[in-house]
């Protein structure tokens, strides 16, 4: 067994084929230099100071040696042969696979503007972008951070934290557009403003400014923002490119079946890199999250080793922002009602997604309890009527 990736979804998918009885060689090549780790942390406690790189590994270098799991790390997968069922390496290795997992993950969106190449300018994806960012957010430091998503307000919250002066760039009238309903976003950009965050909607960056090293961000309606530091939220990209260039299919991400397949059946994928058929929401799906990172990895691994499992999971995401947990359930694309469940000016509530009377998604504010039920609410689009939904005095768990 080969795993291409060695990220969250590789290293789970290595440590399942071993429980799942495969004796053989499992071989896991990763680009990075470190172990496969968590990659949330990076925008919160690692960010603020707090613990080490190391924690956020999956499991220390000794839980691989006893595991018998060979380690090709700081080393890429260049070149797949699925004819002859060769991976080539980097460092100049040829290994020969029975079975292939692509678990290539993703990369950041690049901003191409004026000024990109300026020395400040930062993305957030790996432990070593965390550690040059890290040092810069000083107090009284003025942020830039281009993009109004998760990791946007993640580390919003955590650089006003530091004492960094902080403004928000989004082109959008709101923030987290693509995942929440306007009526969300305006509830995180009001706690975000409370907090001293200064959130410039509406305008798209049209260059960077300064000498070697940025000081401002200019927008395309004029606005001039002063700018120590800027990092970069906009999105993420497949690294699906070894998969094209093989002759698989590809279309935003690796396409597989239920199982992790891909057309081809030595080969197979799962993360960030795969886009798979969800059977909750009933189309394609390509899922950036720590969830979906782990349990389908698992998945496919398990079916990969002769106990064939289908990858069904619910949709679920996280994010910290300042003293706010927000769990998301199911995927808030297309709803034509929602129901509030709680008291919002506690900031303790779930929002439930309607659409034709069924739920299709929620998103629970500092309240956890609610997730458990909502995903399964979700899982079988049921009907529940908006008064009992939102009644306090009826606990979710008698609806089933």
């Amino acid at each position: 067994m080969i795993v291409v990736g060695a990220g969250q979804a590789g290293g789970w998918a290595a440590q399942t084929m071993r429980t799942e009885g495969f004796q053989g060689r499992i071989i896991l090549v990763g680009e990075e230099t470190h172990l496969p780790y968590e990659r949330p942390p990076l925008s919160k406690g690692l960010l603020a100071g707090e613990g080490t790189p190391e924690q956020c590994y999956l499991q220390d270098r000794l839980h691989y040696r006893k595991r018998d799991i060979e380690l090709r790390l700081g080393t890429k997968a260049t070149v797949l042969d699925l004819e002859s069922r060769q991976v080539h390496l980097s460092n100049g290795e040829t290994l020969d696979y029975d079975k292939l997992l692509l678990a290539t993950g993703s990369r950041v969106r690049k901003l191409d503007v004026s000024g990109g190449k300026l020395a400040n300018i930062f993305y957030l994806r790996t432990i070593e972008d965390m550690l040059l960012i890290r040092p810069r957010l000083k107090p009284g430091a003025d942020l830039v951070i281009v993009g109004g998503g998760y990791i946007g307000l993640e580390v919003a919250a955590t650089a006003c934290g530091r004492g960094c002066n902080v403004t928000v760039v989004e082109r959008e009238r709101t923030v987290m557009n693509r995942v929440v309903a306007p009526e969300v976003g305006a509830f995180f950009a009001e706690v975000h403003e409370k907090q001293g965050v200064n959130l410039q909607f509406g305008g798209s960056v049209a260059r960077f400014e300064g000498q070697r090293r940025v000081e401002r961000v200019v927008c395309d309606d004029g606005t001039v923002i002063p700018a120590d530091v800027v990092i970069i939220g906009v999105g993420a990209r497949p690294n699906d490119e070894l998969a094209a260039v093989a002759g698989l299919v590809v279309d935003d991400g690796i396409v597989i079946d239920e199982y992790g397949q891909t057309v081809d059946q030595h080969v197979f994928a799962a993360g960030d890199v795969a886009n798979h058929p969800n059977a909750v929401l009933g189309r394609h799906v390509r899922l950036e999250s720590w969830q979906n990172a782990q349990n389908q990895a698992i998945t496919v691994a398990q079916t990969m080793c002769g106990n064939r499992t289908p990858y069904r999971d619910v949709p679920w995401f996280w994010s910290d922002q300042f003293n706010l947990t927000l769990q998301i359930v199911g995927l808030a694309t297309d709803w034509d009602s929602l129901v509030y469940r709680g008291n919002v000016e506690e900031q303790k509530f779930t929002v439930f997604y309607l659409r034709d009377g069924a739920v299709v998604a929620a998103n629970a504010v500092n309240n956890p309890r609610d997730i458990h039920f909502a995903r399964q609410l979700v899982a079988e689009k049921r009907r529940i009527t908006p008064s009992v939904l939102s009644d306090l005095q009826v606990p979710l768990k008698k609806l089933f």
